[in-house]
């Protein structure tokens, strides 16, 4: 339970949020979301009491503890099980099996238990503090970002653990598929206000969107009123009988609230730059193999034969640590293959974005020297455009290297995949550090690209949206699937969480109930279902009379409000009337929300 009023943060000269106020309501689970750079991190840091703000306050109740994803590493113990361990309180300090719990649908092993948590790599030392965040059984999580570095087996088993978890939740991530599946809530902060509704993304953005078209038809309402009165003072205000009408209609003018013009952020726009071919073929891959040693027991993948070709969207998934960058280094050829061909057909052009390849960035460069090198038959405004499609647009294009962000570093690499045309891609999750909106035009450009895709991704809100085919690492090596991620779901699935229904469905199969105590239970329970039946039936046609009732009051005000606009009444009334509609609509979500519980369709 968190209650928030009023609270303003400023940060060199840019507000990030103004007098902002919100409550966290008991076991609501909320997707904070937001531009990168709209203060969505502060306000967590804000909450957790690690950072300043200008002014407001916010409140929690007594004793209650708050538990926050950090993003840096510091490890004071010798084993991985201990460095977790120690978040559990005095009388738990030995229940290792909630560690290993956690530990384990994290992607971590047995063997991992008794290893040093600083042999781990970055990634997984982050899901180090995620397991001790999640230990420490905290009324609220603050997570941000929590998804970054997890593969998809991790990501499914976090999105359980939320979905059962017993109090609140705020959550940042860039995943819009894995916050839509657990969230009740989706709160945004956008030109320094803050909005929340109760539902998904999808929700949010729909109605930011209504009130954006609405505040512009008020605006050019308002214009249009003011320019008449204006014209009306203009004309008769030095005439001595119209003199007193003039000086009213300027009090008018003088009195209203000046409604701005909205301002657009900015957005990541680009497109793939496409170097035609009539080749059916891009590449064909036969009986690929690949170890660090050479040797076969060690393979990281083997007897791997498919093709790519123009318009297949081929995605690499599994666990991390299975191989799945190495595979894509293979068919980049920046790494050489222990063993098999891969033949390119000669009109094939290849780029590869390697999130993690900032290192071959050079940090004296300017961003439009570092784009325009990837291509030096760029001219100097094409180079610029792919600066700006990448938000790198005016003089922050000649910023260096050396002061961007790791976020930023990334864009500038996917802005020299783009200098240069080709028609056979490799992604190495494009997706991270980018935003939502982001994220949305990247699954357009690869679904509209003409020619090849290879993608690693644990996002699956890209798979389901573009992948034709896969490459699925198991724990035997890789394999080739050839359908959509839906279709491997339900065909094979994943060996771990088919591991762990088989589990389940053992444990129930043990416990063999009394039959004497199954009947009197199932007659008990029919006796119940028809009371249960009757009260529904009155609760449905209450609610539904309810629904119909606010549905009127809202079109009629409507109806009122936009007739007032379109005559160019006073913006003061006009306010009222949204201001109005707005608390019906609130009052309309929360009995249709009650509806869809009660299975009325509305």
């Amino acid at each position: 339970m968190l209650q928030v009023f009023d609270l303003t943060k400023s940060f060199v000269g840019k507000t990030l949020f103004e007098a902002i106020s919100f409550s966290i309501e008991k076991n609501e689970i909320i997707g904070l979301v937001g531009r990168n750079g709209s203060g969505k991190s502060t306000l967590l840091k804000i909450i957790l009491g690690t950072e300043n703000y200008d002014s407001g306050n916010f409140t929690f109740p007594s004793g209650y503890r708050v538990g926050y994803l950090d993003q840096h590493i510091h490890f004071t113990k010798k084993t991985l099980l201990e460095e977790c361990c120690q978040v559990l309180s005095e009388d738990e300090q030995y229940d290792y099996y909630k560690a290993e719990i956690i530990l384990f649908g994290l992607g971590f092993t047995e063997e991992d238990l008794e290893r040093s948590p600083e042999d781990f790599s970055g990634g997984f030392q982050l899901r180090i503090n995620l397991t001790k965040t999640l230990l420490k059984d905290p009324d609220m999580l603050l997570l941000d970002e929590p998804t970054n570095y997890l593969d998809i087996l991790s990501l499914r088993w976090l999105r359980r653990f939320l979905k059962g978890f017993k109090g609140e939740v705020i959550l940042i991530t860039h995943d819009r598929d894995f916050m839509d599946s657990v969230t009740t809530h989706t709160m945004g902060i956008q030109r320094a206000t803050l909005k929340k509704v109760k539902g998904q993304t999808e929700k949010y953005y729909s109605q930011l969107q209504l009130e954006d078209e609405v505040h512009e038809k008020a605006r050019v309402n308002q214009d249009k009123k003011i320019k008449d009165l204006q014209k009306f003072v203009d004309r008769f205000g030095a005439k001595a009988s119209k003199a007193t009408q003039a000086k009213s209609k300027q009090r008018q003018i003088d009195k209203m609230k000046i409604l701005g013009q909205i301002k657009s952020e900015h957005r990541l726009g680009f497109r793939f730059n496409y170097d035609k071919t009539q080749a059916k073929q891009l590449m064909e891959v036969r009986d690929l193999a690949f170890s660090y040693s050479g040797k076969a027991e060690d393979y990281l993948f083997s007897n791997l034969t498919f093709t790519v070709k123009p318009g297949d969207r081929i995605a690499v998934i599994g666990k991390n640590g299975k191989g799945k960058t190495t595979l894509l280094n293979v068919l980049a050829r920046t790494t050489n293959p222990s063993s098999g061909e891969i033949e390119l057909h000669p009109k094939t052009s290849s780029g590869y974005y390697q999130q993690t390849n900032r290192k071959a960035l050079d940090p004296e460069k300017t961003i439009a020297e570092e784009i325009a090198g990837a291509n030096p038959a760029l001219s100097i405004s094409e180079g610029r455009a792919i600066c700006g499609a990448m938000m790198f647009s005016g003089g922050i294009a000649d910023k260096k290297i050396s002061v961007l962000s790791g976020g930023e570093q990334s864009r500038v690499l996917l802005g020299k995949v783009l200098a240069s045309p080709v028609n056979l891609l490799f992604l190495d999750e494009p997706s991270n550090h980018l935003d939502m909106e982001s994220i949305e035009v990247m699954i357009d450009e690869v679904d509209d690209f003409p020619g090849g895709v290879v993608i690693v991704t644990h996002n699956e809100e890209i798979l389901r949206a573009v992948a034709t085919k896969l490459i699925v690492f198991r724990s035997d090596g890789a394999e080739v699937f050839d359908g959509t991620y839906d279709e491997f779901l339900s065909k094979i699935g994943w060996e771990e969480e088919a591991d762990l229904k088989k589990t389940k469905k053992k444990e129930k199969t043990e416990k063999k109930p009394n039959k004497k105590h199954q009947k009197k239970k199932a007659k008990e329970e029919r006796k119940q279902e028809q009371e249960k039946n009757t009260t529904l039936k009155k609760e449905k046609k209450d609610l539904t009379d309810k629904i119909l009732k606010l549905e009127e009051d809202i079109s009629i005000k409507n109806t009122e409000a936009l007739a007032l606009s379109q005559k160019g009444g006073g913006s003061g009334v006009i306010g009222e009337l949204y201001k109005a509609i707005k608390q019906l609509q609130t009052d309309l979500e929360e009995l249709q929300e009650k509806a869809r519980d009660l299975g009325i369709e509305n």
